[in-house]
Formats: C-alpha cells, sequence, structure tokens
C-alpha cells in the first residue's frame, strides 16, 4: 500500500510551488509529486523524475514532512569528525609546549610524532593529512630549519664569507682629451 500524501496540498499548489524555485532538481520532484496528485502511478511519476521507485518514496516521505522544501537536495552528511573539542585542546597545548626528549622521543613534531602521540594519548587514530589539516586550523604552519650538510664544519660558512683585499686595482682616472679645433 503506498505512503499517503498530505492533505493540504494538491497538484495545482504544488505545480504553482515548481514554477517559483529557481532549483531544476526540486522543480522535477515537485512536478513528479503533482502527477501522483493528478491519479498517475507512483511508476509514472519515477519515470516523469527521471529515478527509481524507492527514491520517489524518498520524496513522499520528506515532502510529507517537510512540505514542497522536502525535496531539495541536501549535502550528504559525511563521516564525524575523528578529533573533539578536548583533542584539540590537547593538540594545541602539546603543540606550544614542544616535545619534550625524553618522554616523547623526538625533538621536534612531525605529523606522524603527533599522530602517534593522539594514539597513545587518546586512542584515536588519526591519518597524516588529517592532523596536518588540524594543525593548520590551529594555526600553526610547517616550518623546517635551513637545511645543513651533517659533516659542514663550524667555521666553515663564516670562512667563506671573509671578504678578501680586491686582486686587481683601479686604473687612474684619465682626463677627457681637449676639444678638437
Amino acid at each position: 500500500m503506498p505512503i499517503p500524501f498530505r492533505a493540504d496540498f494538491d497538484a495545482a499548489k504544488l505545480r504553482a510551488a515548481a514554477r517559483r524555485t529557481k532549483d531544476a532538481a526540486q522543480a522535477r520532484r515537485l512536478l513528479a509529486l503533482a502527477a501522483i496528485y493528478d491519479g498517475a502511478s507512483r511508476t509514472g511519476a519515477a519515470q516523469i523524475g527521471g529515478v527509481t521507485l524507492q527514491i520517489v518514496r524518498d520524496w513522499v516521505l520528506r515532502f510529507n514532512a517537510e512540505g514542497p522544501a522536502g525535496p531539495v537536495d541536501r549535502k550528504a552528511p559525511g563521516q564525524a569528525p575523528r578529533l573533539n573539542k578536548t583533542h584539540r585542546t590537547a593538540l594545541a597545548v602539546v603543540l606550544e609546549s614542544g616535545p619534550t626528549p625524553a618522554i616523547h622521543g623526538v625533538v621536534r613534531w612531525r605529523l606522524v610524532d603527533l599522530c602517534q602521540w593522539m594514539w597513545e594519548e587518546h586512542r584515536v587514530t588519526v591519518a597524516k593529512q588529517t592532523m596536518s589539516r588540524e594543525v593548520r586550523v590551529l594555526g600553526y604552519r610547517k616550518l623546517s630549519a635551513r637545511p645543513r650538510h651533517h659533516a659542514q664544519a663550524e667555521g666553515a660558512v663564516d670562512l667563506f664569507k671573509t671578504a678578501f683585499p680586491p686582486a686587481w686595482r683601479r686604473s687612474r682616472a684619465r682626463r677627457a682629451s681637449p676639444p678638437a679645433p
């Protein structure tokens, strides 16, 4: 047995709502529902809407619950965030205080270290990309020191930058030639 429609609407009101809307998908859905009000079968309404019977049933349920605004496209809810407010607060505290080498085993935080810390402290698995996004939302940026060769001598850079006396001398200025007679 099909789900009954709301009694406060009819086909004319649905067609008028379809004319007023700027959303083409909503207008198509409202016209399919108007066809059902006119006596068309739900299969016929599915053909008008270009969908299956199950989707027409979903449109009817949403229309009954919300009226003409029901059959509007909605953003899919997606997966719930992995980190809640408590996790983010703890992450901000850890980032601000920095790692303790004896405890954390690192001298600077990397994203993988923060993911590992989150697992050890809160038992929440977080990917590197997610941790990167969370760290950026907290206002932190990835900073790295200027690269330096591991075997570089301490004074080598300063020695290289030492100013040497010039190897050539500037010649004396020439006098301008006398004007031609």
